[in-house]
């Protein structure tokens, strides 16, 4: 029986392991396939083709054959139209990764949050200082596109209308719940409906990224409690390569001595 074989596939490299002393097993976020194991056979050689193109957040177009868990690479090259992030931008792009990762299952194919993730990594590329707003609005999108985002039009324990005037926090155990005056988590309904609508949109990353501007800070926290509960981690991998990176940076001095990275400044991290 005829192995199957796939062609020209769009996709991106989200992780790597070894497989032998010359061959690793690549995490590949494809288009219509979603995500999938390759085996890329004799990559780590000096003279392999591959070498300069299986790289993370680089638009790719892959050919691989075989229908079992771990199939094998046939073929690969840069799609072209942006280089990678660098600096701290890689580092959110790689953040990224991490959460299609932990969240996406091998085999399920989600062609609209393959378009969302192509937009963010070349927004990375290109817009590094609009780092926070990229990662906030991917960060709704996948959670909405893999079913563990509530609808944030109405309270999710009764369904009812947001009212605008209102405040609203999103609980990873209840969804979106009237919250008291003093929660520093709460957003307006109206910057709830914000989200939604954006979310909406037939092309819904910009309009989302502009939605979050209206809320940066205060729905950061929110998605992360979200993302942790869902994903049943504490802290990012990701995460705490960022703040690794701040503490070693950043200017010390006496009265630092006894600070933390979890207390650095992180404006820019995932």
């Amino acid at each position: 029986m005829a192995l199957k074989r796939f062609s020209d596939e769009p996709a991106f490299v989200l992780h790597r392991y070894d497989w032998s002393e010359t061959s690793l097993v690549l995490e590949v976020f494809t288009r219509h396939h979603g995500r999938i194991a390759l085996v890329a056979k004799g990559v780590k050689r000096p003279t392999s083709q591959f070498r300069p193109v299986l790289l993370p957040l680089q638009p790719l177009h892959v050919s691989w054959s075989g229908d079992a868990e771990v199939r094998t690479l046939k073929a690969a090259h840069w799609q072209g139209g942006h280089v990678m992030p660098t600096g701290e931008a890689l580092i959110s792009g790689s953040y990224l990764n991490e959460l299609l990762m932990r969240l996406l299952a091998r085999d399920d194919p989600h062609e609209r949050l393959f378009d969302h993730f192509a937009t963010a990594v070349q927004l990375l590329a290109e817009k590094s200082d609009a780092q926070p707003l990229i990662l906030r609005a991917f960060e709704l999108l996948l959670l909405r596109d893999v079913g563990l985002l509530p609808d944030l039009a109405q309270e999710s324990s009764t369904l009812t209308d947001l009212d605008p005037s209102r405040r609203y926090v999103l609980v990873p155990e209840s969804g979106l719940v009237p919250a008291p005056d003093e929660d520093g988590q709460a957003l307006t309904g109206e910057q709830w409906l914000d989200l939604q609508a954006a979310m909406d949109e037939p092309a819904p990353f910009i309009p989302t990224l502009r939605a979050c501007a209206a809320c940066l800070q205060a729905v950061r926290v929110p998605l992360r409690n979200l993302l942790h509960y869902h994903c049943g981690v504490r802290v990012f991998k990701t995460r705490q390569l960022m703040l690794d990176v701040q503490a070693m940076t950043r200017p010390r001095s006496p009265s630092d001595s006894g600070t933390s990275p979890e207390n650095l400044p992180t404006a820019t991290s995932p």
